[in-house]
C-alpha cells in the first residue's frame, strides 16, 4: 500500500522522503492530504487467526459462497484458502509468487502504447483526461472547450517521432539468440508495435527504452523512465545483493510517484502496483530467473509440440516423452563419431575447421555463418573508423596498449569519469594507437600490432546482413556479443 501525505511517501513499514513544491503537489489528488499512517504488516499466524475470527468457510464447503458473502463486503476476505490447512502454511515468510514476467511485459505494455499513442491500447484517452479534470489540477491535460479537443501530452510522440521509433526498431541488428526479430513487430502503416512476446518486451524495456525515447521526450519524462528501467534490469540479475533489495524497495516508489506526475490517474493500475512487492519477494525468495514462467512456458511449448493425436493429449505428450528420455539415455552408450542430441554441432558453426595462424588476430579465429547475399561497397569515413575500433578494444593482443592508453587520458585528466574514458577509447584510441604503434621510440617491432594500427584498406569490401558466430564460452573473447 502506498501513503502520500505532505511529500512523504509510506511503502508498509518504509518511509521515503520526496521535496514537493506547490507546483509538484498539483500534480497528484488535488485538494486531499492523506495522513493515515502506514499498515502494519501482518505475519501468516496473525493472518490465520484473522481468517478463523471471521468464520470464513472453503469454497469447497457446502454453502460456502453465501456464508462468505456479507462476511466479504466488511473484512476483504472473500474466502478461507485449503492452502491454510497445511501446517507450515502460516509459517511462510512469502505465501503468493508474482510471475515478474508479465508484470514487466504489462507494464512495458501500458508505457509504450501509452507513449506511443496507440489507438485502443493507450491509456491516455478521453476517459483518462475526464479523470484529470476531476481528481487533478493538471490543466495542460484538460480538455479545451474553444476547440473540444484534448491537448497534445508531453508524454506522446507526433507521428513524425513514432516513424523515427519504428524505423529506428525496423533497421536493429541484434547477436544470434539474444531476441527474437523486432522488425516483424513493427507496423510502419499505423507505426506501432504488435505481436510482441514477453522475451520482446522483456529486452525492449531493459535495454532499448533508454535508447529509443532519448532525443525524442522531456528529460523529466525520459529520466522516469530510465529509473523504471533500470529497475526491472537490477531486480532481473542473476546475483542480487539484500542491500540491492533494500535500495530497489526504497527507489520503485519514489519512481512510481515521478510517473505519477507524468501520466493521467487513468494510466494505473494494479500492474503498476504489483513492483512495489517485487524486491521485498526476490530478498526473501532469492533470484527471479528460478520463479518467474519463462522456462515452464518454454517447457510447455515443448511438450504441445509432441502431441500428434488431438483427441488424446495427455497420452500423447506422455507417450512422446517416454520416447525422448529413452532415447536420450541411450545417446550416451554410442561411439563418440556418432552425431546425438548431445552432441550436435552449434547452428552457427558452418562445420569447417578453422586454421589458427600466428599472423591472425584473436578476434578472427571464430567459426561461423554468413547470411544473405554478399555485396561490394566502399565504408563511408565513420564506418571505416567504427570497424577499426571495435577490432582494436576486442582483441586480446591490443589490451595491453588500451591499459597504456587509458593511464595516460587519467594522469592528463585526473577528474575525468568513467564515461568519458569510454568516450575517449571509442573516438581517440585508434588514432593514437596508429601513432603510437609505428613510432620507433615506442619500441613495438611486432609486425602483427603494426598492420591493425594502420588500420583496413580503404578499398571496396564485401559486407554482408549478417555474419554468426560460434564463441566458445571458456574462451577470454567470449563477451564479444554482449559488446
Amino acid at each position: 500500500m502506498v501513503v502520500k501525505f505532505h511529500g512523504l511517501i509510506v511503502i508498509g513499514n518504509s518511509y521515503q522522503h520526496i521535496i514537493l513544491s506547490e507546483e509538484t503537489e498539483n500534480d497528484f489528488l488535488k485538494n486531499k492530504i492523506e495522513e493515515s499512517p502506514p499498515p502494519s504488516i501482518f505475519s501468516g499466524h496473525q493472518i490465520l487467526k484473522q481468517i478463523e475470527n471471521l468464520k470464513l468457510k472453503k469454497i469447497t464447503e457446502v454453502g460456502a459462497e453465501q456464508w462468505n458473502a456479507p462476511i466479504c463486503k466488511s473484512s476483504g476476505w472473500h474466502k478461507r484458502s485449503i492452502f491454510w490447512d497445511l501446517p507450515y502454511w502460516s509459517t511462510n515468510l512469502i505465501r503468493h509468487n508474482l510471475d515478474v514476467m508479465h508484470i514487466e511485459k504489462n507494464v512495458f505494455e501500458n508505457v509504450f502504447d501509452t507513449v506511443m499513442d496507440v489507438e485502443g491500447k493507450t491509456k491516455d484517452n478521453a476517459k483518462a483526461r475526464e479523470d484529470v479534470k476531476i481528481y487533478c489540477k493538471r490543466k495542460e491535460l484538460e480538455k479545451n472547450e474553444a476547440t473540444g479537443k484534448y491537448p497534445k501530452a508531453c508524454y506522446s510522440l507526433s507521428k513524425e517521432e513514432k516513424k523515427v521509433v519504428c524505423e529506428w526498431v525496423s533497421q536493429l541488428r541484434f547477436p544470434d539468440g539474444y531476441v527474437s526479430n523486432m522488425a516483424r513487430c513493427v507496423d510502419m502503416c499505423k507505426y506501432k508495435m504488435y505481436r510482441m512476446k514477453s522475451h520482446d518486451c522483456h529486452v525492449f524495456m531493459q535495454r532499448l527504452i533508454p535508447i529509443a525515447f532519448r532525443e525524442l521526450l522531456p528529460l523529466s519524462v525520459w529520466k522516469a523512465l530510465i529509473e523504471l528501467s533500470l529497475f526491472f534490469k537490477d531486480l532481473t540479475c542473476s546475483t542480487i545483493r539484500v542491500e540491492d533489495m533494500n535500495r530497489l524497495i526504497k527507489e520503485i516508489p519514489v519512481i512510481l510517484c515521478k510517473l505519477e506526475r507524468i501520466f493521467p490517474p487513468g494510466f494505473f493500475d494494479s500492474m503498476e502496483h504489483f513492483p512495489i512487492h517485487l524486491p521485498y519477494e526476490a530478498k526473501i525468495a532469492g533470484p527471479v530467473q528460478y520463479r518467474w514462467m519463462y522456462p515452464f512456458e518454454r517447457f510447455l511449448r515443448h511438450l504441445k509440440k509432441k502431441v500428434t493425436n488431438k483427441a488424446k493429449v495427455e497420452g500423447s505428450i506422455c507417450n512422446a516423452y517416454l520416447v525422448e528420455e529413452a532415447s536420450t539415455f541411450c545417446s550416451y552408450h554410442f561411439e563418440p563419431h556418432v552425431n546425438t542430441k548431445l552432441r550436435k554441432i552449434p547452428r552457427n558453426d558452418d562445420g569447417g575447421e578453422v586454421e589458427t595462424s600466428e599472423g591472425l588476430l584473436s578476434i578472427f579465429n571464430f567459426p561461423g555463418q554468413p547470411y544473405g547475399q554478399a555485396k561490394s561497397r566502399r565504408l563511408t569515413d565513420k564506418e571505416y573508423h567504427q570497424a577499426q575500433t571495435y577490432v582494436l578494444l576486442n582483441c586480446d593482443e591490443v589490451q595491453q596498449y588500451v591499459k597504456i592508453f587509458v593511464e595516460e587520458v587519467v594522469g592528463n585528466t585526473p577528474n575525468i569519469t568513467d564515461a568519458q574514458v569510454d568516450g575517449k577509447l571509442e573516438n581517440e584510441f585508434a588514432n593514437w594507437f596508429k601513432i603510437y604503434a609505428w613510432d620507433p621510440n615506442k619500441n613495438v617491432t611486432n609486425q602483427m600490432m603494426k598492420d591493425p594500427a594502420t588500420g583496413p584498406l580503404k578499398d571496396k569490401m564485401l559486407t554482408l546482413k549478417q555474419h554468426a558466430i560460434s564463441v566458445d564460452p571458456a574462451s577470454t573473447n567470449s563477451d564479444l556479443l554482449q559488446r
